[in-house]
């Protein structure tokens, strides 16, 4: 499992609901991040990439889509062209856990909803939550909780929200800065308490599942 780059993913949404959007969708490796933004048919705040990075220790590529349909296509055509060599795993914090998780789930009603494949095919996954639950002491469950505990607060200053429900409302007032740098804060997160995870835990203390949908195996 070690040898598979990890590559982490976290979801902003409009809420919680099964008519509620995607906002934002990023993915971060240990060389970048990757994000893609819906604006809703705002026009995008000049120099908004450049602004953003200027905040970055490593680098962010930004772009941006009028609508969430836009978002998910440009999401599924970088997810095929950049991971499909199998040499990846997709890991993400509370994604897909036994009993639902919601990064993956909301994501699939929302392809659906659009007619959008499935763009994880490819990639094997590993839920970074029932790691922390199983292997190691904390007393905390949420992910910047369980970051802050066992790392220590080093993104603290890069997420400008105390708590995920400021995302919802930074949308809504087309507050695009600090809602990028949360989501990019949280995959920087969830990457991080990966490789400390693979640093101190066994390969059997990991859960490893296909995301190759059923239809398409021969």
């Amino acid at each position: 499992m070690s040898d598979l780059k990890t590559v982490a993913f976290d979801i902003e949404t409009t809420g919680f609901e099964t008519s509620d959007r995607l906002t934002v969708v990023g993915f971060d490796t240990a060389i970048s991040s990757r994000v893609f933004l819906n604006t809703g048919d705002d026009p995008v705040p000049s120099g908004l990439e450049d602004r953003l990075n200027a905040e970055l220790r490593t680098p962010l590529t930004l772009s941006t889509h009028e609508n969430e349909s836009a978002l998910l296509e440009g999401m599924a055509t970088f997810v095929e062209s950049t991971f499909a060599d199998r040499e990846f795993k997709l890991v993400a914090y509370n994604g897909d856990t036994w009993n639902g998780g919601f990064d993956l789930p909301f994501l699939r009603t929302r392809l659906t909803t659009h007619d959008i494949g499935w763009p994880f095919a490819d990639l094997p996954y590993v839920e970074v939550l029932d790691v922390f639950e199983s292997r190691f002491n904390t007393s905390e469950d949420t992910l910047d909780g369980v970051y802050e505990e066992l790392i220590g607060d080093g993104l603290g200053d890069l997420d400008p929200f105390a708590d995920s429900a400021e995302a919802v409302t930074a949308w809504k007032t087309r507050d695009f800065e600090p809602l990028v740098l949360h989501n990019v804060a949280d995959i920087r997160r969830t990457r991080t308490l990966m490789d400390l995870a693979e640093r101190y835990c066994s390969t059997s203390d990991f859960s490893m599942k296909s995301l190759e949908p059923v239809s398409s195996q021969s």
